[in-house]
C-alpha cells in the first residue's frame, strides 16, 4: 500500500512537499501582482482504505487517494475562492480566484485572513501503524468485526465497515502564515440483526488516531446490545428519568446545541442562544469544552484549518454561556477573537464553523444504581430532525432498557421521548464514568431528571 511521505508525495510526479511549498509562494507573489490585497493557499492529501460487509460477505474494499489546492483571494475587500486537484494548475486557479474576486461586491466583514502564529505541539494524532497498514490488514479488521458478531448465538450482522486514513494539509497565505500537520485515523461499525425469530437489532462503533481499536469486540457489543433487547415490554406515556448512552447523547447535541453555539448561525439569528451570552442556560455543575488541542482527539490539531491556533473554548461554565465558536470571519464580524474553530470539508471547499472535540463535564457516579425507575437509551432516531432555533426534538430511542431499583431489567419496545435541548441542559442531573468518544463528542451516559416518553 502507497505511504504518504513527506519527501514524495506523489513519486510518479515526482512531487515534493518542498516543492509544493515553493509553488505555493511563487503563486502567492503572483497573487500580489494580479491585485489581491490578501490571499491564502491550502494543500491537502488525503489516502484512505474503506471496507464494506454485507451479512458475513466483504463486498468492497476501496483505497484512494484525494489530493489538491484551494485558494482564497481577496481584492477590495471582496473574496475569491476556486480549487483543483490538478497540480500543474495551481497558477491558474489562483488567476481564477483572484478574478472571481474582482467581479465579486465587497463583503464589509472580511478583515484578512489568519496571521502567523505560534503553534503548541498537540500530542496522539498520528501513528506509523496506521501508515503502515496492508489492505490485507484492512479487510482482517473488518473480518473480525463480522467473526465478533458470530461469536453470539443467532446474530448475524447486516452491514458494517472499517476506514483508515492518512492525511497532510499544509496552508500558507500573504500574511506570513506557513503552517503543516498530519494525521490518522482508523474507525469501524457493525449493525446487527437476529438470525431467526423475533427480529431485534443494534449497533456499534469505535474511532482512534491509533492502531489500538478491538474490532471483534465492535462486532460482539451490537450482538450483545441486540440480544438483551429481544422480547421487549411495553411502557405506556409517563414522565420519567431518562438516562442516555454516550451514542444517544452525542447525537442529540450534534443536532441541537452545537449549531445553536455556531456564532454563524448565532449572527444569522438562527440560534436559540443568540444574545444570551453570560446567562445560566444550564445545571450549574455542566461545564461544555471544546478542545481542539485534545491529546489524540479525532478532530484535534495545532491549527485549524485557516491557519488560526486551536484552544480550549468554555462554551458552557457551570451552567452560565460563556462563548460562541468561531471561525475567523465570524470573530470579525463580533470584533473578537477566532475560537480556532474554522473547519474545511476537503481543499476544494471554503472554511466555516465547525466544533472540534466537545467535551462533557459533569460529576460522575453511578447513575443506574441511583435511579428507582427510569429509561436508559442506546441509541436514537430522528435527532436530526431538531428545531435548531428553538431546542424542540422528538426521537425515537432504540435498545432502550427499563431501570428498576437501580438495575437494568426489561427491554422496552420502541419508545418516543420528546424534549427540548435547553431544558435537557438544565435538568441533568447525573452522569455515568463511561466516557466515551463519539465523532467530536466526548460524553459519558447522562441522566436527565425528568422527560416524556410514550410506549409503543
Amino acid at each position: 500500500m502507497a505511504k504518504i511521505n513527506t519527501d514524495k508525495l506523489f513519486p510518479e510526479n515526482s512531487i515534493s512537499i518542498e516543492e509544493i511549498k515553493s509553488n505555493i509562494e511563487k503563486a502567492l507573489a503572483l497573487s500580489e501582482k494580479l491585485g489581491a490585497s490578501d490571499a491564502e493557499i491550502v494543500f491537502s492529501i488525503n489516502e484512505s482504505t474503506g471496507i464494506q460487509f454485507k451479512k458475513d460477505i466483504i463486498e468492497t474494499a476501496k483505497q484512494s487517494l484525494n489530493a489538491g489546492y484551494g485558494i482564497r483571494a481577496a481584492v477590495n475587500g471582496a473574496v475569491g475562492f476556486s480549487g483543483t486537484n490538478v497540480m500543474s494548475e495551481l497558477e491558474n486557479t489562483l488567476r481564477t480566484a483572484v478574478a472571481s474576486a474582482k467581479v465579486m461586491e465587497a463583503d464589509p466583514f472580511f478583515k484578512n485572513f489568519p496571521e502567523k502564529a505560534a503553534y503548541k505541539e498537540v500530542g496522539g494524532l498520528f501513528d506509523d501503524k496506521i501508515v503502515e497498514m496492508s489492505l490485507d490488514e484492512c479487510i482482517e479488521c473488518a473480518a473480525d468485526m463480522i467473526s465478533g458478531v458470530k461469536s453470539v448465538e443467532n446474530m448475524i450482522p447486516t452491514s458494517g465497515g472499517f476506514s483508515r486514513s492518512v492525511s497532510y494539509f499544509m496552508i500558507m497565505n500573504t500574511g506570513g502564515l506557513s503552517a503543516q500537520k498530519k494525521g490518522t485515523a482508523v474507525s469501524g461499525f457493525a449493525d446487527v440483526t437476529t438470525q431467526s425469530g423475533e427480529v431485534s437489532t443494534a449497533y456499534d462503533y469505535d474511532v482512534s488516531r491509533k492502531k489500538d481499536i478491538d474490532f471483534a469486540a465492535i462486532g460482539q457489543n451490537a450482538a450483545d446490545l441486540a440480544k438483551k433487547s429481544l422480547k421487549g415490554i411495553a411502557v405506556g406515556a409517563e414522565k420519567m428519568p431518562v438516562i442516555f448512552h454516550p451514542f444517544s447523547f452525542a447525537d442529540i447535541l450534534e443536532n441541537t446545541l452545537v449549531p445553536s453555539v455556531d456564532a454563524d448561525s448565532v449572527q444569522k439569528e438562527r440560534s436559540g442562544l443568540a444574545g444570551r451570552l453570560g446567562e445560566e442556560i444550564a445545571h450549574s455543575d455542566l461545564s461544555i469544552i471544546d478542545d481542539g488541542t485534545l491529546n489524540g482527539g479525532i478532530s484535534s490539531g495545532a491549527f485549524d484549518d485557516e491557519g488560526t491556533p486551536t484552544q480550549k473554548t468554555r462554551v458552557i461554565e457551570n451552567g452560565f454561556l460563556t462563548s460562541y465558536l468561531y471561525d475567523s470571519y465570524t470573530a470579525g464580524k463580533d470584533t473578537v477573537k477566532s475560537t480556532g474553530n474554522g473547519y474545511r470539508y476537503s481543499y476544494s471547499s471554503v472554511p466555516g464553523v465547525d466544533f472540534s472535540n466537545f467535551i462533557i463535564d459533569f460529576p460522575q457516579s453511578d447513575i443506574i444504581a441511583e435511579t428507582k425507575r427510569g429509561i436508559y437509551v442506546n441509541t436514537v432516531i430522528g435527532a436530526h430532525t431538531a428545531n435548531e432555533i428553538s431546542g424542540d426534538f422528538s426521537i425515537e430511542g432504540r435498545n432502550a432498557f427499563l431501570i428498576e431499583n437501580g438495575e437494568i431489567s426489561k427491554p422496552v419496545k420502541s419508545v418516543m421521548i420528546s424534549g427540548n435541548i435547553f431544558e435537557m441542559l438544565k435538568n441533568i442531573d447525573g452522569a455515568g464514568k463511561d466516557v466515551r468518544s463519539v465523532g467530536g463528542v466526548v460524553t459519558p451516559s447522562v441522566r436527565i431528571s425528568e422527560m416524556s416518553v410514550i410506549g409503543e
